[in-house]
């Protein structure tokens, strides 16, 4: 295939970085079959990043595959909220982990005791994938995926739970709305139920002084923040313009 036809059908497709897109695209294929196919997959509306079975995440590359939702860069905002809250040794548990992309880019700036946790089966094979080695993978919902042992231990617990309102999701660009899972989009009806369940909980396993960090988009965060002081945290709003990225933290007090 030549480069200039297929620069053509990626952005016809409307891939707005077709060019880039290409030169990863030839890169990844062994063969002209192979890169047909990925290429009509990518046409299709197909994650390039579950084609290419790779995404950079804060400096990491990071496994995915079909099926476990895609980190986006402004997730890379809770990495370093994250940081100075921890020290050599503390206890960091990642939420709705995905991919696990958040627990691998702070456990290899700092080593922490990392336990991460999914509903998702197929995200915990993948998280299991990226954190061997670092960190223990456990699948199930929320809270009731974690050892009862880390009731009262955690010193940074971190959640990217789904915040897309329900009834946003249908406008979503096609890459995530058909090819990634819903249950990592949909938030319920103003896109934080999750996050509520996570509050609710967090103090019970949160270490006294121990620290909740939950992605948001600036329009809920005040939302949020009420959430989450009714939960008992001493909680406020954080923002990272270079990111485009907006979270809620909420102290535990000692």
């Amino acid at each position: 295939m030549a480069g200039s036809e297929l620069v053509a059908r990626l952005r016809t497709a409307g891939c707005v970085f077709a060019e880039d897109e290409a030169d990863l695209l030839c890169a990844a294929a062994v063969s002209g079959p192979e890169l047909e196919s990925l290429v009509a997959r990518r046409v299709a509306g197909e994650p390039l990043e579950h084609l290419l079975g790779r995404v950079s995440f804060d400096g990491l590359d990071i496994r995915v595959v079909p099926g476990v939702f895609v980190p986006r860069r402004r997730s890379e905002a809770l990495v370093h909220a994250a940081l100075p809250l921890l020290r050599p040794g503390s206890v960091l548990v990642d939420l709705c982990c995905g991919s696990g992309a958040i627990g691998a880019a702070i456990a290899r700036r700092t080593p922490v005791e990392l336990h991460a946790a999914d509903l998702d089966p197929v995200a915990t094979t993948c998280a299991a994938d990226n954190l061997a080695g670092i960190g223990t993978v456990h699948t199930g919902d929320l809270f009731d995926a974690l050892p009862p042992d880390l009731r009262g231990r955690v010193d940074v617990l971190v959640a990217n739970t789904p915040y897309v309102p329900a009834g946003a999701v249908a406008d979503m660009p096609r890459e995530a709305r058909d090819h990634e899972p819903r249950t990592a989009l949909d938030g319920g009806a103003d896109g934080l139920d999750p996050a509520r369940r996570v509050a609710a909980g967090a103090a019970e396993w949160l270490a006294p002084g121990g620290t909740l960090l939950i992605e948001t988009s600036r329009a809920q965060a005040p939302v949020l923040v009420q959430v989450f002081g009714r939960a008992g945290l001493v909680a406020e709003a954080g923002r990272d313009d270079e990111r485009d990225a907006t979270w809620v933290s909420g102290l535990l007090a000692p």
